[in-house]
């Protein structure tokens, strides 16, 4: 084996023992709800609804097919096995590393400065946000196509025959997949250039308009790319405008998040998941900031001809963190170390050959220089090992963000979360009052508040936050809709309804919404309000198999028993793990009063497979069960099934049990259970949701 891919392989195997503990970490409540454990398309894997859903949606304010579809194969492959997804993660950022690697070997022929570089590119703690949080898939994803994309790139410019044209086309379409991937790297066509001068050395002063022209289907792509993220930032809101944060803010912060870049890149400590944008900064912060960047940029211009290394690598820093770095404010975050990602190889690229050269000028010994790479190596993996702890959990994850930061209102709203998860509710509720009290116009808080204070019985509490939400933002239609889940569990009916319409006035786009107030329709006995309702969601998202699961609990109560068992079983196909979905069919075909609805076996074998997704722990579940055994004259596991549900739900404070003793009766004397679902309320386990 040569040294080259000894140092690959080594390379590889070391980053992934190093990423190892990260496999044993759960999801998180940032951002992984969106992308997965909230996400029914995804969590249906690869379907080809859910492939026409990635291509066409703007959920979580980014267009990012390609992202999508890993997410969905993941799921395909290992349902919600958080350890399996995280360790995808970590196999893309090892072959990111060998790739790197690869092209830096490719581009200069310097052995040993290429593997420090990539070394410092998989083990740097700043980029554990990469790697460590499964929502970050796009990071590592797209830049392994850039990297494939550079490296095609690289193939091209060495060829002078017909394969130069395939080496280009391969580099254009590993470039779309990245921009597939996040629209980060819109700045990749720029890195090309900045390549094409060092060390391809294609560039000088009569090549620079052929080989900016050479590029002009890559900044194609880089405008389309552009024009989609935008608006679909903008549709989710996520876009801030000049009269929130002025331009000359935005400019101070610019200046002083590059430094902040460039500090966390050479001594890397207080790294957090969130920085929150600064109150103020002082004119002496920001003259020092310009000083250091106009030093730095300076040196790498004067010093470009003896070590263009520095030039390249310092125009790659500043250049590809152009598109976040604040001019166009997305979020109210000052900055983030996912960022640095594929910023940071440039800063690497020109401190190693500039060490390179420094010590060959000063005739430093190799074993001297290769003990300091060792060692700085060493410094790495144990900061990167430190920092992965804080990433094991939601609490140690924003507990660390709290103690690291100053005033950081994000991550006490998503602490108070994290205790929320935990059932830890007094606690949540004090994270969440002192987020409002750093930042009193963040209406999530005001929600997040609301509903724990509702769990604790403190119902007018509750409302009056969510009053104080619509006061700042009466046009949040979230916050009309949590008001009006609250004020319909108060038994305030017409109440709810208003606000209800409220929501979905607002947000007439919104299927959760069109759901909501279907249920409450249906509440009202409004039954052919509740269809239009149900309907219109369904045409909104037919990825989501709430909504003809819904139209089939209406036509149940219209008396349309045959058709709403085919609703159900439609909502199956879109959603076929909802142990829901799959107990209420079993309950139809096993007890439905309309002998030519039933069907033992099929209600059987529904049931036994939502008792399985639930674990057994699931009442309703239990007792849809017992009613399938019950019908297919298993009495005995009916008995058996239905004690347990009641045993469950006795202990988990329900209050009419009545109907289950019921059932237990009549199966002691062999008889099935029967229902008439035109008169039935509201299944268990069904209520309004997001």
């Amino acid at each position: 084996m040569s040294r080259s891919r000894l140092i690959g392989l080594l390379l590889a195997l070391v980053t992934l023992l190093v990423y190892l503990p990260a496999a044993n970490h759960g999801f998180s409540i940032f951002d992984d709800d969106d992308y997965i454990t909230a996400n029914p398309v995804v969590q249906n894997g690869l379907t080809w609804t859910g492939i026409q859903w990635a291509f066409t949606t703007q959920h979580a304010s980014n267009w990012h097919p390609l992202t999508w579809l890993s997410h969905m194969l993941d799921c395909e492959l290992f349902g919600l096995n958080a350890g399996a997804h995280h360790s995808v993660n970590i196999l893309f950022h090892a072959l990111n590393a060998v790739l790197l690697f690869g092209l830096l070997l490719r581009l200069t022929g310097a052995l040993w400065p290429a593997a420090f570089i990539a070394a410092l590119f998989a083990w740097h703690p700043l980029h554990i946000e990469s790697v460590a949080w499964i929502s970050e898939r796009k990071d590592v994803l797209s830049t392994c196509f850039a990297l494939l994309a550079l490296l095609a790139y690289v193939s091209y410019t060495s060829h002078r025959t017909g394969s130069a044209t395939l080496f280009y086309g391969l580099s254009l379409l590993c470039f779309a997949l990245s921009l597939m991937a996040k629209p980060m790297l819109v700045t990749l066509p720029f890195v090309m250039l900045l390549l094409d001068y060092w060390p391809i050395q294609r560039f000088n002063d009569s090549t620079i308009p052929r080989l900016a022209m050479e590029k002009w289907p890559f900044f194609l792509l880089v405008a389309a790319s552009c024009v989609v993220t935008y608006l679909a930032q903008h549709h989710g809101g996520m876009v801030v405008s000049l009269g929130e944060m002025p331009t000359g803010y935005r400019l101070d912060n610019v200046l002083l998040a590059y430094t902040r870049y460039l500090s966390k890149i050479i001594w890397p400590v207080h790294l957090a998941i969130f920085y929150p944008l600064p109150k103020n900064i002082s004119l002496p912060t920001v003259t020092a900031a310009a000083v250091v960047l106009l030093a730095i940029s300076t040196a790498a211009w004067l010093g470009r001809k003896r070590g263009p290394y520095g030039l390249v690598g310092w125009l790659w820093f500043l250049g590809t963190l152009v598109p976040v770095i604040g001019l166009v404010q997305v979020g109210y975050a000052a900055m983030a170390d996912r960022y640095t990602y594929f910023p940071s190889i440039g800063v690497f690229i020109a401190l190693t050959f500039a060490v390179r050269d420094g010590a060959n000028r000063f005739q430093f010994s190799s074993q001297v220089i290769a003990t300091a790479a060792v060692l700085l190596l060493g410094a790495c993996v144990t900061l990167t090992e430190y920092q992965l702890r804080c990433w094991r959990d939601d609490e140690s994850l924003f507990s660390h963000a709290i103690s690291v930061t100053r005033d950081n209102e994000p991550a006490h709203l998503c602490l108070g979360l994290a205790y929320e998860k935990e059932g830890r509710k007094s606690d949540a509720a004090a994270e969440y009052q002192t987020a409002l009290e750093l930042n009193p116009r963040r209406v999530k808080t005001y929600n997040s508040l609301a509903m724990v204070l509702a769990g604790a019985g403190r119902t007018n509490e509750a409302l009056a936050e969510l009053r104080e939400a619509l006061r700042l933002y009466p046009a949040d239609a979230p916050s009309h809709d949590s008001l009006a889940n609250l004020l319909a569990d108060s038994g305030h009916a017409n109440e709810a309804l208003a606000e209800f319409q409220a929501a979905v006035r607002l947000d007439p786009g919104n299927a959760a919404l069109h759901n909501n107030l279907g249920v409450m329709l249906v509440e009202l006995s409004r039954f052919d309000e509740a269809m239009e309702q149900y309907v219109g969601a369904a045409r909104l998202d037919p990825a989501d198999g709430r909504a003809p699961y819904l139209i089939g609990k209406v036509l149940l109560k219209q008396g349309h028993d045959a058709e709403a068992v085919g609703k159900f079983r439609e909502a199956l196909r879109i959603d076929p793990d909802n142990f829901q979905i799959l107990a209420y069919l079993a309950r139809v075909l096993a007890a439905d009063g309309k002998p030519g609805v039933r069907d033992g076996p099929a209600a059987r074998a529904y049931a036994d497979r939502a008792n399985v997704l639930s674990s057994g722990t699931q009442p309703f579940v239990l007792d849809a069960l017992g009613m399938a055994c019950a019908e297919t004259g298993d009495f005995t596991n009916a008995l058996a099934v239905t004690q347990t549900a009641l045993d469950l739900a006795a202990a988990a404070g329900t209050k009419d049990l009545e109907p289950l003793r019921q059932r237990l009766e009549l199966y002691r004397n062999h008889q099935p259970w029967r229902e008439a679902f035109l008169s039935t309320n509201t299944s268990p386990g069904e209520v309004r949701g997001k």
